[in-house]
């Protein structure tokens, strides 16, 4: 089965473009369509998800920040999918989808049978290593933007009112 997974954090943002970009390479999706999960970890529909998930689905993403907003929860559950059999695609990110994690994985480099397989093991588990730093990096400069994004809506929120040309509550009162 094949999942597209799409949310937003606001009730300022569209869901349109994930839906669009998904649906254009995986027609054939179901779509999941999380709505306003900016300020809570509450995500009703991908805990479903994940309880439905079985090995050999696809989970499709627009992008990695789809996924998670916290670095660290993202990568976890990255792992746990992927050790699952489920398969992980980022449209924006390819090169952290699970299948080039998967290649990353089994393109070890072949043993000779002499003390220079000492090396080599050393080489493989690098090179291992560097394929899990890649997925982490990704959903860590994900998390950056989501941050960035938040204090400067919360700067220009603050700028407004300050101007006079926003009226309400003010941001943090």
């Amino acid at each position: 089965m094949i999942y597209g997974y799409c949310r937003v954090s606001t009730k300022h943002q569209r869901i349109t473009r994930q839906v669009t970009n998904i649906k254009e390479l995986y027609p054939e999706a179901v779509l999941i369509k999380e709505f306003y999960t900016g300020t809570t970890q509450s995500r009703p529909l991908w805990d479903k998800l994940m309880k439905q998930i079985r090995s050999g689905d696809t989970i499709v993403f627009d992008s990695v920040s789809r996924m998670s907003g916290e670095a660290e929860k993202g990568f976890e559950a990255y792992e746990e999918l992927y050790n699952m059999g489920v398969n992980l695609v980022f449209l924006k990110e390819p090169h952290i989808n699970t299948e080039v994690y998967k290649k990353a994985l089994q393109s070890n480099i072949e043993l000779q049978g002499n003390n220079v397989d000492l090396i080599l093991k050393g080489v493989n588990a690098y090179l291992m290593e560097l394929a899990k730093e890649q997925i982490k990096l990704a959903f860590k400069r994900s998390q950056q933007e989501v941050d960035l994004l938040r204090e400067r809506t919360i700067e220009g929120i603050r700028e407004a009112h300050l101007k006079g040309s926003m009226s309400g509550h003010q941001v943090g009162t």
